[in-house]
């Protein structure tokens, strides 16, 4: 597009499931590859409502929890809306035909296209030789001669023509959003059925740690580091309660939702599991909750197969 002289406005979503990159540890950034390319970047995140569309999405879910056409329907609409704010007169989208089995067929890219109310404004220059001509196509702002033809799961003629422009820090072919994977699942299910409000929190701590299910309302989280602990200990809201081994190295533990104390105890015994303590002893816990701290004793006596029984898979 900007070879073809078209001011482009980078427009980056969010959510606790993809986005943003991390600086530090030099993975792809949107805000660096703006700069890179000398565009303006607007970044939007997605919040409560788009949460809300992803636990019963009009067009289901892909192999995992991905509602990627209601997804994509969800951005583009969002985009069509800021249109007005920053001048723009058409969107474009980095979208292959045939590249993702649910959401780049070409009936489901119409579909997008009239669920976002983007028809004939939504451009996919990658693809465009073999989809109809755009509104900006037929008006001449774009030379539909210079678009690309470019179908199928391979990404070389992309990697290619990134290597002609001069860009080497993109995203890897593969992955991305969390939705995607089966792995991920259990943990969103999980959620889905047990929380009625859907608050981002709640989906950023799915990325942290092992979870247990300890009752229709409240969750235990254990990190798996010290990076999840810290994370953990970060991500503080109230009504949240903390617990660490007094009598060794120990990974966080973190209840969501009011525990009482049988139930703190049982995730005492979950935490506990994931220490080097002695089967069998009793174990002193540091409780922390937003009135204060205190000390709890359990024992070691937790099995295998109980802590397998609450592990959310």
């Amino acid at each position: 597009m900007q070879n073809q002289g078209i001011d482009v406005i980078a427009l980056h979503f969010t959510s606790p499931f993809f986005g943003s990159g991390d600086e530090a540890t030099g993975k792809y950034n949107a805000r660096r590859a703006a700069a890179a390319l000398g565009v303006p970047l607007v970044v939007h995140h997605l919040g409560e409502e788009y949460l809300n569309m992803l636990r019963d999405p009009n067009h289901g879910y892909g192999k995992a929890v991905n509602p990627c056409v209601d997804c994509h329907a969800w951005m583009f609409r969002v985009a069509k809306g800021l249109m007005a704010e920053y001048g723009a007169d058409f969107v474009v989208s980095g979208e292959v035909l045939g590249q993702r089995p649910m959401s780049q067929r070409k009936d489901t890219l119409r579909v997008v296209e009239r669920e976002s109310g983007l028809i004939g404004l939504l451009l996919r220059p990658l693809s465009a030789r073999f989809l109809p001509p755009t509104i900006p196509e037929q008006e001449g702002w774009v030379d539909r001669e210079k678009l690309f033809g470019i179908t199928g799961r391979s990404r070389k003629v992309q990697m290619h023509l990134a290597k002609e422009l001069g860009m080497e820090d993109y995203p890897s072919p593969a992955g991305g959003c969390l939705l995607t994977e089966l792995s991920f699942q259990g943990k969103i299910r999980d959620l889905f059925a047990h929380n009625q409000v859907m608050d981002p929190l709640d989906f950023r701590l799915l990325r942290l740690g092992r979870h247990f299910r300890l009752s229709p309302t409240v969750k235990l989280i254990v990190g798996r580091n010290e990076e999840n602990n810290r994370l953990l200990e970060e991500a503080a809201r109230p009504g949240m309660v903390y617990l660490r081994w007094l009598d060794g190295g120990s990974p966080m533990g973190v209840v969501v939702g009011e525990a009482d104390d049988e139930l703190l105890g049982r995730a005492a015994k979950i935490l506990i599991r994931y220490t080097r303590a002695e089967a069998g002893i009793q174990c002193r816990i540091l409780v922390i909750r937003d009135g204060g701290e205190q000390e709890i004793v359990v024992g070691n006596d937790y099995g295998e197969e109980q802590v397998a029984a609450m592990l959310i898979m």
